[in-house]
């Protein structure tokens, strides 16, 4: 006689189906962030350029090579620590994890540097997203602040696997906002609406994070709160940055910085 598939069978193969699913999203999401990283950043990695396709100004060509590399640095190690604690390598996980502190600090401070030198040598009538460089500056700069911000509290928490994940997935999230604002099929969507003025570059990342969040709480069957309120702490300063920018405090700020 064949086995009778009882009504209980059937949930409790659905909630281990679940869990599959469940602890491979973040393997799935650092899968995510390195295609849209090499999207976005094609012309960098693939032909040594600037976007749109500007050569590498000469006077930070090393210092955007650096930042280039440790941020690649950065989305691979994200690929891969999820991996490792998703085939139950824990302890080669937390080994990786203190290199991937050092290149934290890479990110950080080549970032700070970089966003204050590209403004100093833009031509001061230059507009990216609608904003002059000394602007525009604030975005990258207070960005990397951010993400260096949910680094560390990931590394604080790194005991609370559920804070901790969000966390790095929430750092992660707001450095791609970089390579995202370069991919103009998406940006098209929303360019010259109400999403463009009060988001800029961050509208089509914060999009793709919240779809990523919510998709982890059904699979997860419950509302994961750190990442949740995480998610929403990045929505808010994503909107500080760009409201911050268009300040006489940010230009007197930039004007001093880029002096």
């Amino acid at each position: 006689m064949s086995a009778i598939t009882t009504p209980t069978d059937l949930k409790s193969d659905v909630k281990v189906s679940a869990a599959k699913l469940a602890r491979w999203f973040y393997p799935a999401t650092g899968v995510a962030m390195l295609l849209l990283t090499l999207v976005g950043f094609n012309l960098f990695y693939f032909r040594g350029q600037s976007y749109p396709g500007r050569p590498i100004p000469e006077p930070i060509r090393a210092l955007v090579i650096t930042h280039g590399v440790v941020m690649m640095a950065w989305i691979l190690l994200y690929l891969v620590q999820p991996m490792l604690v998703a085939i139950k390598k824990r302890k080669l996980h937390m080994a990786v994890g203190r290199v991937g502190a050092l290149v934290a600090v890479g990110v950080l401070v080549s970032g700070v540097m970089l966003s204050i030198r590209s403004a100093a040598i833009s031509p001061p009538d230059m507009v990216i997203w609608g904003m002059t460089p000394k602007p525009f500056m604030a975005v990258p700069f207070i960005s990397v602040l951010i993400f260096a911000s949910f680094v560390g509290v990931g590394v604080w928490k790194r005991r609370r696997p559920d804070v901790h994940r969000a966390a790095m997935f929430l750092a992660t999230l707001s450095a791609i906002s970089a390579a995202v604002s370069r991919i103009d099929a998406l940006n098209a969507l929303y360019l010259g609406t109400v999403w463009e003025r009060l988001l800029g570059p961050f509208f089509v990342s914060l999009v793709i994070g919240g779809v990523l969040v919510t998709l982890r709480c059904v699979l997860a069957r419950r509302v994961e709160r750190p990442l949740v309120l995480g998610y929403g702490l990045l929505v808010l300063l994503s909107l500080g940055i760009v409201a911050v920018a268009r300040t006489d405090v940010w230009d007197a700020f930039a004007s001093w910085a880029i002096s």
